[in-house]
């Protein structure tokens, strides 16, 4: 999403909107949006009715609007409407990882000085936890209600960021659940459900919305932006991977909104495209909601991509195509016009308010004063509380990944390392650990802070920054280190180096940071640990390969307890779990792989590689799901299928071979029952996560290895627990051909569980055939 409008776009706002009431309400707290009950004159209206159904409500409404009211009710600053008692309203908002002021419609201040900001979504992703997902969605929506209440949010947030993370270098990368699929479904599907409260019912609690519908992987690289960038996707790649993830959101989150993205997909602007839009989103996915174009994308397709002659023409193709909603003034400029020239109807315009409003009227937004609605006693007390900044520490320990633990060195020992050298441009640091798309934090516990509650501490940057351009501070930080026990290196990244419009280009640390990290090591006497804070994987090979550099973590962006769970973790207080939800390259695999180049299976003829885990098999500095504990894990087969029938509902082609997915009756067909024991072998408590991946009889269109499922378990030193692992035939044992068609093969499939392999024998019952 683009963080503000162009110069352009700015003098267009102030020639439409100089007189219109934009923005939240203003702090009078309780004040209703709409049908206000002391307001004799609306309050009969049918929209303001609650007795009757939200369609029925929304037509009443639709019919008392003129069509210029109609047009300014279509862009995110929505007019007020104050002859029929409706306030104007701010639907940008944002909550990644916590309610955040990057849109126009939330503020912080007063009784709201801040919020909880939990960790960036690739260190959440690392927990690889369905529940703490679901749980942080719950306590961002409690806190984004409150805030609304006091007159100082909105109830639309356009969060999560669901693309998949291609590509190491790009910069928004730290914004998404991760390379794979399946995670980053599952992710969406429970973080939306945590946002929007009562899965599966119509009453909404805050409206989520998974963007940026698709393809969105590149920011600016090498001369390319968002903004003119035409990816070329297969309709196999569409199918089984960038498209995973949005319906998920959709069919499984039940999300009230896709947000479409700035670039071209196969040549057709995604926010012009009818058969992403219209036929795919609200048509095959079954959207209940609307559909919301990135900031400023409906002008970029006419003033960049020049995919129209006219603006009137760019305004009817993206309504047409099923945008209800602009981010930006364009549809407000432009709309009229549209219609004025018959290439747009007033019910075109109809259907498009239908689905916004529709929303509105979901989020208890036309039932009168907050006060007297569901969620209503959500205030000030609610927000920073105790439990929910005790959640955020708990999601940075559970995010944070063991890399390297040479000679068991971690974890450090308070008795025995009592003063510790805390280095790095990173070892102090409090907004860079809450990354992008972030609010203001209720607090910060930096690393300096948390390691010195556990141990006397010397702090020494090293370096000014991240960027670390000079080495005239490194050798404060070899004499502090000299003079310690042990020594902490905090190094990685920061907002300058990735973020929305930066990609990176190589994947080494900055700077002089790896001398710092080696003149660190050769200084100590003691073990040295090398913290690394990013979004994006780093190739830290030479720390790897250095036996001075004891033990390697990487933390992400922590969020604002990101201190205290770095300190639990080197001092042992928290067993790390987390595993890499990305890939790490090496810094020569860039060479081959072009960030223009949106393919995911290697082509041979060529020398392109692949990318992800799924499809790329070159050497990695450390692989996807890659993740080291203070404890060992056992695993062992409990119950599982050797051979399954799989019921068709009709019959196809070759399928003894491959039996598309639509022919299948996949109703019928019960999760496997899947149950594996995880044994605790170690001394340590902890938590563990069984990864289940699955390899297909026939790899030749799909992946060699796929995650299917996984679980999150905790276990106490010794002890054992059985656990179910849901899988379904038609989900997650087919595979999509080089038409984009799901497929489930049939014959031997084999799950990969740890280092066991467990066979399945599957094959299609002719038998069930239904004429």
């Amino acid at each position: 999403m683009a963080n503000g409008y162009s110069a352009v776009v700015v003098a267009m706002v102030v020639v439409i909107v100089v007189a219109a009431v934009v923005g939240v309400p203003a702090a009078e707290g309780a004040a209703a949006f709409a049908c206000d009950k002391r307001n004799v004159g609306t309050r009969n209206m049918g929209f303001c009715k609650e007795s009757l159904g939200i369609e029925e409500r929304v037509k009443d409404l639709i019919g008392r609007l003129t069509l210029g009211e109609k047009i300014r009710l279509l862009v995110n600053n929505a007019i007020a409407v104050p002859r029929l008692g409706i306030r104007g309203y701010e639907w940008w908002s944002e909550a990644l990882h916590g309610v955040s002021n990057v849109g126009p419609g939330t503020k912080f201040g007063g009784p709201f000085p801040g919020a909880t900001s939990f960790p960036q979504v690739i260190t959440t992703a690392a927990s690889f936890n369905q529940s703490l997902w679901l749980e942080i969605g719950r306590v961002v929506s409690d806190e984004a209600r409150a805030m609304y209440n006091g007159g100082t949010a909105g109830l639309t947030y356009w969060s999560p960021n669901v693309n998949i993370f291609r590509d190491p270098r790009w910069g928004r990368g730290q914004e998404t659940p991760g390379e794979d699929p399946i995670l980053a479904a599952k992710y969406a599907a429970n973080y939306v459900q945590g946002l929007q409260g009562n899965a599966g019912r119509r009453r909404l609690k805050v409206a989520a919305c998974c963007k940026h519908y698709t393809a969105y992987d590149l920011d600016n690289w090498n001369g390319v932006d968002r903004y003119h960038f035409n990816a070329k996707v297969s309709k196999q790649d569409l199918e089984d991977t960038y498209n995973v993830p949005f319906k998920a959101c959709v069919v499984e989150g039940k999300v009230a909104s896709v947000m479409c993205s700035y670039n071209q997909v196969n040549g057709k602007p995604t926010c012009a495209d009818p058969d992403l839009l219209k036929n795919t989103i609200r048509g095959a996915w079954g959207l209940d909601g609307y559909i919301v174009s990135d900031c400023d994308s409906v002008g970029v397709l006419y003033d960049s991509q020049h995919f129209t002659p006219t603006p009137e023409e760019a305004a009817a193709s993206t309504i047409k195509a099923g945008l209800d909603l602009d981010c930006g003034p364009f549809l407000a400029v432009h709309t009229a016009t549209a219609v004025g020239r018959g290439l747009l109807k007033e019910i075109d315009l109809n259907n498009a308010l239908t689905n916004l409003l529709s929303v509105q009227m979901r989020l208890g937004m036309f039932d009168g004063e907050p006060a007297a609605q569901p969620y209503g006693n959500l205030g000030p007390k609610d927000v920073c509380t105790p439990a929910h900044k005790h959640l955020a520490l708990e999601a940075a320990r559970q995010g944070i990944v063991l890399l390297q633990n040479r000679g068991g060195a971690l974890p450090l020992s308070p008795t025995r390392h009592r003063t510790v050298a805390v280095i790095g441009p990173n070892s102090d640091a409090t907004v860079t650990m809450i990354g992008n798309y972030a609010g203001v934090a209720c607090e910060y516990t930096t690393p300096l802070q948390g390691i010195s509650k556990y141990v006397k501490t010397i702090h020494a940057k090293g370096c000014a920054n991240v960027a670390c351009v000079g080495d005239q501070l490194i050798g404060e930080a070899e004499a502090a280190a000299r003079v310690a026990d042990a020594a902490v290196v905090v190094v990685g990244l920061d907002q300058s180096i990735e973020a929305e419009a930066r990609d990176r280009n190589g994947v080494l640390l900055p700077g002089k940071q790896e001398e710092l990290v080696k003149r660190v090591g050769w200084a100590c006497k003691g073990p040295t640990v090398v913290v690394l804070m990013s979004g994006g994987p780093i190739d830290v090979s030479f720390a790897k390969n250095d036996g001075k550099i004891s033990g390697i973590l990487w933390v992400g962006y922590p969020g604002q307890a990101g201190g205290a769970a770095i300190a639990d973790v080197l001092f042992g207080a928290t067993n790390p779990g987390g595993k890499l939800p990305m890939t790490w390259y090496p810094q020569s695999y860039l060479a081959k792989v072009p960030m223009t180049n949106m393919g995911l299976r290697p082509d041979p003829s060529t020398g392109y590689p692949g990318r992800t885990y799924r499809f790329y098999k070159g050497p990695v500095v450390f692989p996807f799901g890659f993740g080291l504990s203070y404890s060992k894990f056992s695993h062992s087969i409990a119950e599982a299928p050797t051979k399954i029938s799989l019921p068709l509902s009709s019959l196809s082609p070759n399928s003894s071979a491959a039996v598309k997915v639509s022919h299948t009756d996949c109703a019928s067909v019960s999760d496997l029952p899947i149950q594996v024991d995880v044994k605790n072998t170690g001394t340590v408590d902890g938590s563990h996560t069984i990864l289940v991946f699955s390899t297909a009889p026939n790899p030749i269109w799909s992946p060699e290895k796929h995650l299917i499922g996984f679980e999150k378990v905790h276990l106490m030193a010794g002890s054992q627990k059985r656990v179910r692992i849901g899988i379904h035939v038609c989900d997650h044992l087919s595979r999509v051909d080089e038409f984009g068609t799901r497929r489930i093969p049939t014959g031997e499939h084999k799950l990969h569980i740890g280092d066991l392999t467990h066979s399945i024998s599957l094959h299609a019952d002719l038998q069930d055939i239904k004429f």
